[in-house]
């Protein structure tokens, strides 16, 4: 059986001040940290409607206007800026319940039928009658 063979790891000892050859080079701006945080951000700032929502919305013919749903997600990034979680978004023809933590719809329902709901575990409350 063959004997182990240790061999030392031989280093360059740090010395304050002097820069190594090796260190990786940061590219400021463009550098992948921005682009992360620039897909990050943009990312989150979009609502997303989960399968039920548009299941909902399908069969209570919601639409929302490329208008409205641009004023919608500024408004729950408002919201979530201040501290709500769970949103009721009240529009002209309907109600949607949003999760600002999440950017999700979670699910929607006309405004007749929105009447007649209590509704519970949300904290803030969104009005968007244009």
């Amino acid at each position: 059986m063959d004997k182990p063979m240790f061999r030392p790891i031989y280093t360059q000892p740090i010395t304050p001040g002097v820069k190594n050859t090796r260190d990786v080079k940061h590219t400021g701006a463009s550098g992948f940290a921005q682009h992360l945080q620039n897909a990050v951000s943009s990312k989150s700032e979009k609502l997303t409607f989960s399968k039920h929502a548009q299941l909902r919305m399908n069969q209570r013919n919601i639409s929302i206007s490329q208008d409205q749903l641009r004023l919608m997600e500024e408004k729950v990034q408002e919201a979530k800026k201040k501290g709500v979680n769970d949103s009721l978004v009240l529009l002209k023809n309907a109600a949607l319940i949003v999760s600002a933590k999440n950017n999700t719809v979670i699910t929607a329902m006309d405004r007749e039928e929105a009447a007649s709901q209590i509704f519970t575990n949300i904290n803030g409350t969104i009005l968007m009658d244009n």
